[in-house]
């Protein structure tokens, strides 16, 4: 039985930005269809304005897969930002899932400011905003990933040239990151976290506590980074395993 898979990704970043793990994701699981979405301020759609809170951007999901004739239940792999919408989705429509895999989750109720971002990244990303694109990437590659890859900070360059997110619609972003509380109980869908335990970005803790308190499986890669698709992107495939009968 092939499936439909979301992949939602974080803070200012796009479809793009996923590398080549969805063609990787596709070759397992070569019936399925995979779908990479983009959200208003982002990639294809870096000219609208971005939406101020994520149940927002939880709905504009949802009519986004019935635009596409995507059918449901999906199997959603979500990180950061990312991983937010699908627990707000998954909280208003938990029908809609086979399950749900959170990549380095960190929500508010759950975990304090300054392990939800590092505190001693506030500087630097506050500097953000006032960076060219080029040096903005620069920078959140060296957050987010433990590679040094010069081919995929290139990329990321001109990703920005062509997809710039604006300072506006960066601090809409942050804004409804910041403000997203999700329900004290966990979404009703099969449910696993993965942590990457060299995450510079957000405290691994966050990942652990959310586990602890939701009751869900914990995987933990050693030294990968925020950015797990990039990082370890084979293992990150093994944790999937096969949708729940």
């Amino acid at each position: 039985m092939s499936h439909t898979w979301v992949l939602l990704r974080g803070l200012m970043r796009e479809a793009r930005h996923w590398g080549d793990w969805p063609a990787r994701l596709q070759a397992r699981y070569p019936h399925d269809r995979i779908i990479c979405p983009d959200w208003p301020g982002c990639g294809q759609h870096y000219q609208q304005r971005s939406l101020l809170r994520i149940e927002d951007m939880a709905g504009y999901l949802q009519q986004t897969l019935i635009q596409q004739e995507a059918s449901g239940p999906y199997r959603v792999v979500a990180i950061s930002l990312g991983a937010m919408v699908a627990c707000a989705w998954a909280q208003q429509r938990p029908a809609d899932f086979i399950d749900c895999t959170l990549i380095n989750p960190s929500l508010r109720g759950h975990s304090p400011p300054w392990q939800r971002l590092r505190l001693a990244n506030w500087p630097r990303l506050l500097g953000l905003l006032g960076q060219s694109p080029a040096a903005r990437e620069a920078t959140i590659l060296a957050l987010t990933s433990q590679l040094a890859e010069p081919a995929v900070l290139a990329a990321w360059q001109a990703w920005a040239r062509e997809a710039p997110v604006s300072r506006a619609n960066a601090l809409r972003q942050l804004w409804a990151a910041a403000r997203f509380r999700p329900a004290p109980q966990a979404p009703a869908v099969p449910l696993q976290i993965i942590q990457g335990l060299a995450d510079q970005l957000v405290d691994p803790r966050c990942a652990s506590v959310l586990a602890q308190a939701w009751g869900c499986p914990l995987r933990s890669h050693p030294t990968a980074g925020h950015d797990l698709p990039l990082d370890a992107p084979e293992w990150l495939l093994a944790q999937l395993g096969a949708a729940p009968a």
